[in-house]
């Protein structure tokens, strides 16, 4: 494996590293203050092709490897959790079986005015009793002339609030196995419900989403029915990886402060950059978002090779969220009373950190998933 970057891959984190200093860190705690969905950044993100990266040029994207998204991701997540949370979204769960399985009115309609930011579409596959476990999911899809009626709630699902369309996940057909529908937001029998209040990530909407006897008609059965676990399957890798990405760089983050923070804190005469009580602590977490580097970029290689690649996709996602949620709460440490304090970004990055401990798989399932493999 070669771990020099080509100048594409440098040139496309370059770009993305400044438009995370100066487009995204300077309002996200605005934007978590306010509980805001970044709309406008979301836009600017797709105007520079970000939602387009990981699919063809023939569907409107630039094709680019995973490394080289994974590389772009991580500089947003630095700038912002929620943001790269939203954008992630776009770019891959909310529209990749779209792209995939859908028909051309709805890659024409929906999908390409989403890769440009103009609609925003979600994923429903969480319910109340079924997360991990997605046997156990009881939303259903019962056959009638000209589609299906829909029934079920959802729960936790990402951008509710503003969506456009739904990719929902629900049992059909002979065997009530699961498949996937296309919903779209004005359809009869869409209900939002609750907001879900969360410990970090504010300017990600998160909602409640029940379908009541909503008709969706046959041109939006995505897969075949009973056919939907084997498409997400497709995915899950890949969403792994991502996240892996994602917590590299909010605990990237959560260290640039720590290290700023002990460079300039002065105590008993001296910063306390100079005492060695604070440098074993950054150097493990230095240490630590190297190793977590490595081991994404190792799977995400993977994955462009085309090379068997579901283990280490796990490990990659198990060891950065890992890792990355003790460095941000070592860098609070490092901050001491600041690090309590919401004046300082350290809480936001402890905070958010734990998404990624969530998306993707617990890090329990992944060790399970691991296990199995070795």
């Amino acid at each position: 494996m070669d771990f020099a970057l080509s100048e594409e891959q440098q040139a496309v984190k370059d770009t993305f590293a400044r438009f995370s200093d100066e487009r995204i860190a300077p309002v996200a705690a605005q934007l978590d203050e306010a509980h805001e969905y970044p709309r406008e950044l979301v836009r600017e993100l797709c105007a520079l092709g970000f939602a387009g990266m990981r699919y063809p040029e023939a569907d409107g994207g630039s094709g680019v490897d995973l490394m080289t998204f994974c590389l772009a991701l991580e500089e947003i997540a630095r700038g912002s959790m929620s943001v790269a949370g939203c954008i992630a979204m776009q770019s891959l769960m909310g529209t990749r079986f779209l792209q995939m399985l859908g028909n051309a009115d709805i890659k024409e309609r929906l999908f390409a005015p989403a890769l440009m930011g103009d609609k925003i579409g979600a994923i429903c596959m969480t319910e109340p009793d079924a997360g991990s476990n997605l046997g156990a999911m009881s939303t259903s899809a019962t056959k009638v002339d000209g589609g299906y009626h829909l029934n079920g709630q959802k729960m936790w699902v990402t951008a509710a609030p503003l969506a456009d369309f739904f990719t929902v996940f629900a049992k059909a057909g002979e065997g009530q196995k699961i498949t996937i529908f296309l919903v779209e937001r004005d359809f009869d029998g869409v209900n939002i419900g609750r907001s879900i209040d969360k410990m970090g990530v504010w300017a990600l909407p998160t909602s409640e989403v029940s379908f009541d006897d909503c008709f969706v008609p046959d041109s939006h059965l995505l897969s075949g029915e009973g056919e939907g676990e084997t498409h997400l399957h497709k995915l899950l890798a890949e969403i792994r990886i991502i996240t892996g990405a994602m917590a590299l760089g909010g605990g990237k983050a959560a260290l640039a402060e720590a290290i700023r923070y002990a460079g300039e804190r002065v105590q008993f005469g001296k910063p306390i950059n100079r005492f060695q009580a604070i440098q074993l602590k950054l150097a493990e977490m230095a240490t630590d978002m190297e190793a977590a580097s490595h081991l994404v970029a190792y799977a995400a290689w993977l994955k462009d090779q085309n090379r068997p690649h579901a283990k280490e996709a796990a490990m990659a996602k198990l060891n950065a969220s890992e890792l990355a949620a003790d460095v941000c709460d070592k860098a609070a440490r490092v901050l001491a009373s600041y690090g309590y304090a919401m004046e300082f970004s350290v809480q936001r990055h402890l905070r958010d950190i734990r998404f990624t401990l969530i998306g993707g798989g617990t890090s329990e399932l992944l060790k399970l998933n691991i296990a199995r493999e070795l």
